[in-house]
């Protein structure tokens, strides 16, 4: 059984429950995924399927990848990404696999890459609370102290410094799906999911 669709973070918006109280979602736009690939034990070492979604002209897509679609007997898709199954024979290419799965799932966990936001100090990055803010302090947000005298002689992996932040894979698991309208392609998830606006997201049954 496949677990998981690929969609589209549209953006945050609210919407009235059943006791009327009001629900802040993230409405996901998850066109029907196209299975493109099955991969099986015996040909690829596991088992998954290797999903399509996201409309592109085929005029779009380099030599390597219409040699791949064309290969597997489908239309060419923008995005591909996998979804690891127990028994990939179960399923053929061309299935189509939509929001419809969802109807009766009370919660998922969503996949998706975080804002990037440059490169950060430790107190924005970290949380460091920083040094006195005047009266001739001359030190304001550095990191302070970070390695040991002659023993060891060496700054320890794993420090919480200075570098770049967001970009990373982040899941949020538990959230609760609050409506999934089949005939736009649409799911409303209670809060916020990682990512901007156009972001690709996984959304998997929890």
């Amino acid at each position: 059984m496949i677990n998981a669709i690929y969609g589209k973070k549209v953006g945050m918006t609210q919407v009235f429950a059943d006791d009327d109280t009001l629900v802040p979602v993230t409405v996901i736009q998850a066109e029907p995924n196209l299975v493109c690939q099955v991969k099986t034990k015996e040909t690829d070492g596991y088992e998954a399927v290797q999903m399509g979604f996201g409309s592109i002209k085929e005029n779009k897509v380099n030599k390597p990848m219409a040699g791949h679609f064309a290969k597997q007997g489908v239309k060419p898709t923008r995005y591909l990404r996998e979804v690891r199954v127990e028994d990939a024979s179960e399923h053929k290419v061309g299935d189509e696999f939509t929001v419809a799965a969802f109807a009766d799932v009370k919660t998922v966990d969503v996949t998706g890459t975080s804002k990037g936001k440059g490169f950060a100090g430790v107190i924005k990055r970290h949380g460091f609370g920083g040094g006195p803010g005047g009266h001739g302090a001359h030190f304001h947000r550095a990191p302070g102290s970070i390695g040991q005298c002659a023993t060891p002689s060496r700054v320890f992996r794993g420090l919480r410094l200075p570098g770049h932040m967001g970009c990373d894979t982040v899941t949020v698991k538990n959230l609760e799906v609050v409506r999934v309208d089949e005939d736009q392609n649409l799911i409303l998830i209670k809060g916020a999911v990682p990512g901007g606006k156009n972001g690709v997201v996984r959304v998997r049954m929890a």
